[in-house]
């Protein structure tokens, strides 16, 4: 009867049942929507998704010292600048924060700095500037207290505002100050990939091994390639590797690569006093062209993991 159901019902003559229309029953809902759990699965599918989602574009890179005065900064932003050169979309993230000198090495002035990130007071990506080649530079600042010695939830915060860059770069190079501070640390337990610079000195070896040491103590699958920087010929070059990789082998029972080695060149000297990296104001110095082999280490192509970068250094602060 076209949705019409009949109930019993007495006629008025005192008679059968008597047909009597009722208005259709509308369907009940599903129990999962009556309990609320509808909307509990689509989050729980949203999240599934993005747990399955590609990793995130950017490979990060670490680059950092046992001690300072070894040319680390320089080195850094001579890399990103090249690798800028070839077409990637290259962040340069000087966290030597509050001693940051990065910015002066490219020629650029930063109005803001991974201080303003972490207060807040900009995002990440509006505090970027743009350098050589399309590069982008997020500038650790100077003078700046609040992070010359930040607290597990300051780093976390700054962490978390950062993660959102690893999606808009191919490479990311991160120029960590000297030494093994707590965010160089969390950083080290995140990464793929460290360059460690250093040079033929004595103290500067002692002071790396110290750093590589601490490296894999807490990050036993991460790769170090050992950079000697500023050194007077080959043959001390090569006495300078031995020597880490021997100490490095008896007591640790393993090594770093030796990825290579830059000579003093005054060319570099010309350069920091024309605040224009080496690669670009003489291609073809000596130190230039050592830079530029050490650009092509193959683990910088494969720094990246499944999680992000910024997440893997959150995890670590825990």
């Amino acid at each position: 009867m076209n949705g019409e159901r009949l109930v019993p019902a007495l006629n008025e003559a005192g008679g059968g049942p008597l047909a009597v229309p009722r208005a259709p029953l509308a369907p009940a809902a599903p129990l999962g929507e009556a309990l609320g759990l509808s909307r509990l699965g689509s989050r729980l599918m949203n999240l599934a998704r993005r747990e399955a989602a590609e990793p995130p574009a950017a490979r990060v890179v670490c680059v950092a010292s046992g001690k300072g005065g070894t040319g680390k900064s320089i080195l850094s932003s001579n890399l990103a600048v090249m690798r800028a050169r070839r077409g990637e979309r290259v962040l340069l993230v000087d966290f030597d924060a509050g001693l940051a000198n990065a910015h002066l090495l490219l020629g650029l002035a930063p109005q803001h700095d991974l201080s303003h990130v972490l207060q807040g007071q900009v995002r990440a990506e509006d505090a970027l500037v743009s350098g050589p080649h399309g590069l982008k530079l997020l500038s650790g600042g100077v003078g700046r207290h609040i992070l010359a010695n930040p607290t597990r939830r300051e780093l976390d915060r700054l962490f978390k505002a950062l993660r959102p860059l690893e999606d808009q770069f191919d490479l990311i190079v991160i120029d960590h100050g000297a030494g093994v501070s707590y965010s160089t640390v969390t950083h080290l337990a995140a990464a793929h990939a460290l360059l460690l610079v250093t040079n033929h000195e004595v103290t500067a070896l002692s002071d790396g091994y110290a750093l590589y040491k601490r490296a894999h103590l807490v990050n036993p699958y991460i790769r170090v390639g050992l950079v000697l920087n500023r050194v007077p010929d080959e043959a001390r070059a090569q006495s300078a590797w031995e020597r880490f990789q021997s100490a490095s082998q008896r007591f640790l029972g393993h090594a770093p690569e030796f990825v290579g080695w830059v000579p003093y060149d005054p060319a570099v000297l010309r350069s920091v006093e024309a605040r224009t990296p080496v690669a670009l104001s003489e291609p073809e110095s000596a130190a230039a062209c050592a830079i530029e082999a050490l650009s092509h280490w193959a683990p910088i192509d494969q720094a990246r993991g499944a999680r992000a970068f910024f997440d893997r250094a959150r995890a670590a602060l825990r």
